[in-house]
């Protein structure tokens, strides 16, 4: 572990954490409002990437924290779109 791993796997976690809020309002509401499916998708995308990529630079505490930051965004990406076909069903 060095310092750089260890700062960069607080900001994971910490990201992961406010994430984990996002997935728990959208699951609360039954929808969102305001964001973009697109811009989870290319985060979500993005945490994949580090998935491989941390562990290739030896960044252990950052490649466990993006696990989480990756489960969070897969899970507010789920609920997004199927709340989103949701809203659109009834509307229709």
């Amino acid at each position: 572990m060095n310092l750089p791993d260890l700062i960069n796997g607080l900001f994971e976690l910490g990201g992961s954490i406010v994430l984990w809020w996002n997935v728990l309002q959208t699951y609360r509401d039954k929808g969102y409002r305001g964001v973009t499916a697109a811009s989870t998708f290319f985060f979500s995308a993005w945490g994949y990437w580090n998935l491989y990529y941390y562990p290739s630079l030896n960044q252990w505490l950052s490649f466990f924290g993006g696990i989480s930051i990756v489960a969070a965004n897969t899970s507010w990406l789920v609920l997004m779109l199927y709340y989103g076909h949701t809203e659109l069903r009834k509307s229709v």
